[in-house]
């Protein structure tokens, strides 16, 4: 496992960067978390979960402990989303590599490596594994797999960090289309499943011909997740488009609502796309300074 190259636990060393934006949460009641490496919500109380990004290849580890301090003096928790590949350029970035890498063990000290740090942080931790699995874009190398390979090499990996770090939570977090159910790695392996939910306002209007509302897009994944009785959380969530559209999502997001009892919070992703979208539309900045397009 490389600790040496460049790569940082993005998103809770916002402390480095310096905030600029105070109590931007959206209006509401359920908990509310951020992926923020600008540090826009860095003096906002209202966010209670800190949410980060990292490879398990090429990051430097003890940058978790930096995030770990940066959430404690906030009175957050942290939600760490691994992702199974090396930020670099490099040939181990593809799906046969990775699957035969955790097949035949290559992997475990990886992700070993890894949980060791996370069981030493002081913070409440929930790690998200593999998210989206069952997404077709191409946008990760272990998403689109057949589902019981991914079952496998999910199970496995979450059972070496559990080796090390047997008080974290997991959650399972799929992007929520027809085909989640198939991925389901059983209830032992997700204490809480997590949603991906974006609103591009370009998108709906070209793709469904008006603006879609949160509970449009949401309200199906959210139905198809609560069969599995886990409590929910919106892992990512974006939203872009004119003044009117981005109230419209603003005045929903944190809303406790009867349709969804499971729901336990939502956590925003303040950064640009990173992955462009299909069709022309490009990387929307889902900043919350950037969101209201003129």
């Amino acid at each position: 496992m490389k600790q040496t190259g460049k790569w940082i636990a993005v998103g809770a060393l916002a402390a480095l960067l310096g905030g600029s934006v105070v109590n931007a949460a959206p209006p509401g009641t359920l908990p509310f978390g951020v992926y923020d490496p600008d540090g826009d919500f860095s003096g906002d109380r209202q966010v209670v979960i800190e949410h980060l990004f990292l490879p398990w290849e090429d990051v430097y580890l003890p940058s978790l402990n930096d995030a770990d301090a940066y959430a404690m003096e906030r009175e957050r928790a942290l939600l760490v989303t691994l992702e199974p590949w090396t930020w670099s350029r490099s040939e181990r970035n593809t799906a046969q590599y990775l699957r035969r890498g955790i097949e035949n063990g290559t992997y475990d000290a990886n992700m070993k490596a890894v949980c060791d740090v996370l069981a030493t942080l002081k913070s409440q931790v929930t790690l998200r594994f593999a998210h989206e699995m069952d997404d077709r874009s191409g946008q990760f190398i272990w998403a689109g797999w057949e589902p019981r390979t991914y079952i496998n090499a999910y199970r496995h990996m979450i059972d070496v960090c559990r080796a090390s770090a047997p008080n974290i939570s997991v959650m399972w977090s799929p992007l929520g289309d027809g085909e989640m159910a198939r991925y389901y790695p059983g209830d032992d392996y997700a204490d809480i499943i997590g949603l991906t939910v974006f609103g591009l306002q370009a998108w709906d209007r070209a793709k469904y011909g008006h603006d879609r509302s949160f509970d449009e897009i949401f309200g199906p994944r959210y139905e198809r997740a609560a069969a599995f009785g886990k409590p929910i959380a919106v892992a990512e969530l974006g939203f872009v488009g004119d003044q009117a559209y981005v109230d419209m999502w603003n005045n929903a997001v944190r809303q406790e609502k009867p349709q969804y009892p499971n729901l336990v919070g939502v956590s925003y992703f303040n950064q640009p796309e990173v992955y462009p979208w299909p069709e022309g539309f490009g990387t929307p900045d889902w900043r919350v300074k950037n969101q209201v397009l003129k």
